[in-house]
């Protein structure tokens, strides 16, 4: 005989033997079961947030902090309705979730009552598996085979409705236990050979990363493969974690969104090496294509859908970045003997006055140079940032247009240190930030927002000040959505910006993270921002420091 338990614990027993330490989530009716339930589970920390867009969020900055499975639930269908937009954004990054929703009793539901909505349907397009729960006694299966496909390479959200009967009843079912899939997998022989050879042939290759490289924790073996080629090594044109060692001597930058101009940057090179996925996802349309004629592509990388997505590779190896670089690394020593090792010596010296050591320190001489300015320059508002925060903290960016210098200013030194927004959904980088300062709790947090973006979800500040998070929010306050400004005069000729701005009336940013519980700070003389920067990363809590920058398009 099995002992019997209800299925709102068993639920929650399932999750936590599948690592789950945070239930992100927003309540409601048919939630009340999985409520009733956390009194008999308080190792399970419930994390509420006041919108279903945040709670996904939150969960999704959790995860990308730390490389876990998480886990948030939502209200039926408007609750799901409100997540789409952040659970498109843990699909672009494939983050591992399990999203769940309250669902109408079984039978009940067929009465389309108040609330109601076909929740399997509405999440398929962007999840890797949805399921309803139909009976009690599939619960441990679904719930483990729904921790394992989202945390099995592509990894990426499941989806599961919880009919509220299911939550209630009770019998004796067996819990199963957890899957995980080793896919650390690497080519064969022939394979390593044949690459190998394929790079000592090329003249003048270039490294270019993607997300991959943090998911397969790469970054020590990227950056060395690029040294032993002496190649020089881009972030791909979408740049939202911390894909490359930026203090490497191979390293130059990152590359353009913007088809001309990556165009222009690979055109002196005969071979692009390409480690994770698609290297040059860009954003607008342009008649120019990104791939300069001629460059060849060689290609790594687990989520076979990215490999040669837009491009034909001439080698493509579907592995695992740091299985694959541990095996390959000594085949090319011994194939390219001491000849390579001079030809890479020569190829670094060649790099060393434009990496991104070298640009950097250029470009902190020339933001030197709007110290004064007033309002304040949005670089000289990064640099001062950047250069007040304290070596250990993690930084997630949505600053957008005051943002454009932050991955040329802040060095990338390990793979969770860094996280920017990846779909291009505004909103994620306050939530986002709270997850992540929850992922990890001996770490400070920099959060740099833009006005706009902060505006989409503020009210993720509550959840950080409940919480009291070691969490710092920069606002850069332009007044308004220059973004967009700057691309309807440079696309359109038109500097008539209606519904970009929202200054009158002005937004009280500081006034508005007060009432929500945290300190904050308004800054607009440039002359106080470092002070004021490095006293708020300094000092325990929830801090949001509001800074008025300039909006000139």
């Amino acid at each position: 005989m099995k002992n019997k338990i209800t299925g709102r614990s068993a639920f929650l027993a399932l999750l936590k033997d599948e690592g789950i330490t945070h239930l992100f989530g927003n309540p409601g009716t048919t939630e009340l079961p999985i409520m009733h339930a956390l009194k008999d589970h308080p190792d399970l920390t419930y994390v509420m947030a006041m919108q279903e867009s945040l709670v996904v969020a939150i969960a999704d900055g959790y995860s990308r902090a730390s490389g876990k499975l998480v886990a948030c639930n939502v209200h039926v269908a408007p609750g799901l309705g409100n997540a789409m937009g952040s659970l498109y954004n843990a699909q672009f990054t494939g983050t591992p979730m399990i999203l769940t929703a309250g669902q109408q009793e079984q039978g009940h539901g067929l009465m389309e009552p108040v609330l109601y909505g076909p929740l399997v349907r509405m999440a398929e397009p962007l999840v890797k598996w949805a399921v309803e729960v139909t009976r009690l006694e599939d619960l441990p299966r679904i719930v483990r085979r729904a921790a394992k496909v989202a945390m099995t390479p592509p990894t990426g959200p499941v989806f599961i409705s919880l009919p509220g009967d299911i939550l209630n009843s009770e019998a004796g079912i067996d819990l199963g236990r957890s899957t995980r899939i080793d896919a650390r997998t690497k080519p064969s022989d022939e394979a390593l050979q044949a690459f190998a050879a394929r790079l000592l042939k090329a003249e003048r290759p270039v490294i270019v990363t993607m997300d991959e490289v943090v998911k397969s924790d790469a970054l020590k073996e990227a950056a060395e493969l690029a040294e032993l080629l002496g190649a020089a090594a881009y972030q791909s044109s979408t740049p939202y974690g911390s894909h490359f060692l930026s203090e490497s001597p191979s390293f130059v930058g990152t590359l353009a969104r913007v088809q001309k101009a990556a165009r222009d940057t690979l055109a002196p090179y005969d071979l692009l090496i390409a480690l994770g996925g698609d290297p040059l996802r860009m954003s607008v349309h342009s008649e120019v294509d990104a791939l300069p004629d001629g460059l060849g592509i060689v290609q790594i990388g687990l989520v076979d859908w990215e490999i040669a997505k837009n491009y034909g590779a001439e080698i493509a190896l579907k592995a695992d970045l740091k299985e694959t670089l541990r095996a390959l690394i000594p085949v090319l020593k011994e194939m390219g003997g001491a000849a390579l090792a001079r030809r890479a010596k020569q190829r670094l010296a060649e790099l060393a006055p434009k990496n991104w050591t070298a640009r950097r320190a250029a470009l902190v001489e020339q933001i030197g140079k709007s110290a004064g300015r007033t309002p304040i320059d949005p670089d000289f508002l990064v640099l001062q940032m950047i250069e007040a925060m304290p070596d250990n903290a993690i930084l997630v960016d949505e600053g957008l247009t005051s943002s454009r210098q932050v991955t040329a200013l802040r060095p990338h030194r390990d793979r969770y240190g860094y996280h920017g927004l990846a779909s291009g959904g505004i909103g994620w980088g306050l939530p986002a930030s709270v997850g992540a300062s929850i992922a990890n709790p001996d770490r400070p947090v920099v959060c740099f927002s833009g006005d706009g973006s902060a505006m989409y979800s503020i009210q993720s500040l509550w959840t950080a000040a409940h919480h009291k998070l070691p969490l710092n929010v920069v606002i850069a306050n332009n007044g308004g959505y220059r973004i967009i400004k700057q691309r309807l005069l440079a696309f359109h000729g038109d500097d008539n910006y209606v519904g970009m701005d929202f200054v009158d009336p002005p937004v009280d940013f500081a006034g508005m993270a007060k009432a929500l519980g945290c300190e904050a700070i308004k800054v607009s003389d440039p002359r106080e921002l470092r002070a004021t920067l490095t006293s708020a990363f300094n000092r325990p809590g929830t801090k949001l420091i509001e800074v008025m920058v300039d909006g000139k398009v």
